[in-house]
């Protein structure tokens, strides 16, 4: 497997008046840089889409994107998965190609990736809406799932301590997996990381796929950047009740949570966030009651 940070040579410039600075205005020094190398899917022999990753986690990558693409369903529907020979200019095995097998009776789109799941396709408002509840074979709609408030507001921070190659990199985003047990509590099933947000979401719901817990009842995806319209399409392929996010989401992702019963949640850092869809999942903090004067 090929590595997933690289080490780079960087000089160093400090402006912050300090006698150091003055005397070394620029330092030399390593940085720890995150990998991005592109990633080739294959159904069967036939060329399906080129991504751009963090290496790492591939098979999740390419279950998870077969969700999203509304390929797959259900872990029987995916006979295999392997890497293809591929090799750098140093003979080196790249594993940049992976072979997905899909069942006979799964139907191979005759073209490559379809462009509803790019926000920078030019396809946007209703169409893409109905191209993804078309595509859907899970609703978050009917899903009983409560979350109370402070929960939903611990899961950035519970997040970002399980970030182990954004705390040497700095440059990676993070999706993560929690389920809430009974005791209203939170548990972390699986995180992973990459430079692209759209991939780490396809890792996490890929390694659900693999598991056989799809559909995703009674989960929240948190996750380290926006709330854009292709998380919110992979959260819905995947059965995913409520999405957050650290930052904003975009008009058409709301729309599309309004329209599958998703609840997206926005701005979550710690001790707020705002509900744009869904709120009556989210259970409000009880008011404090007034002691009794003795």
């Amino acid at each position: 497997m090929g590595r997933v940070t690289q080490r780079r040579k960087v000089h160093k410039f400090v402006l912050d008046g300090s006698p150091g600075a003055l005397e070394y205005p620029v330092r030399h020094r390593e940085d720890v840089l995150a990998v991005e190398e592109p990633l080739e899917i294959r159904l069967g022999r036939l060329s399906y889409s080129v991504t751009m990753r963090t290496p790492g986690d591939d098979f999740d990558l390419v279950a998870g994107f077969l969700v999203s693409e509304g390929v797959i369903w259900a872990p029987e529907q995916l006979v295999s998965l392997r890497f293809c020979a591929g090799e750098d200019e140093d003979g080196v095995q790249t594993f940049n190609v992976v072979e997905a097998q899909l069942r006979p009776d799964v139907e191979v789109p005759d073209t490559g990736r379809k462009v509803y799941t790019s926000s920078s396709c030019g396809i946007c408002g209703t169409d893409s809406i109905d191209a993804v509840q078309k595509s859907s074979h899970f609703s978050p709609q009917s899903d009983p799932l409560r979350v109370d408030a402070e929960v939903l507001a611990s899961l950035p921070g519970l997040l970002r301590k399980s970030q182990r190659l954004f705390d040497d990199t700095g440059g990676v985003h993070a999706a993560g997996l929690f389920r809430i047990g009974d005791d209203g509590e939170p548990r972390l099933l699986c995180l992973r990381e990459d430079v692209g947000r759209h991939n780490a979401v396809d890792k996490v719901v890929g390694w659900a796929l693999r598991e056989g817990l799809l559909p995703l009842t009674g989960t929240v995806l948190q996750v380290s950047g926006r709330a854009s319209f292709e998380l919110v399409q992979k959260a819905s392929l995947a059965g995913i009740p409520v999405l957050a996010a650290v930052s904003a989401p975009s008009s058409l992702a709301v729309e599309l949570a309004e329209a599958n019963g998703l609840t997206v949640a926005g701005f979550s850092r710690g001790s707020s966030f705002n509900v744009y869809s869904g709120e009556t999942r989210i259970l409000r903090p009880e008011a404090a009651v007034p002691q009794a004067q003795g």
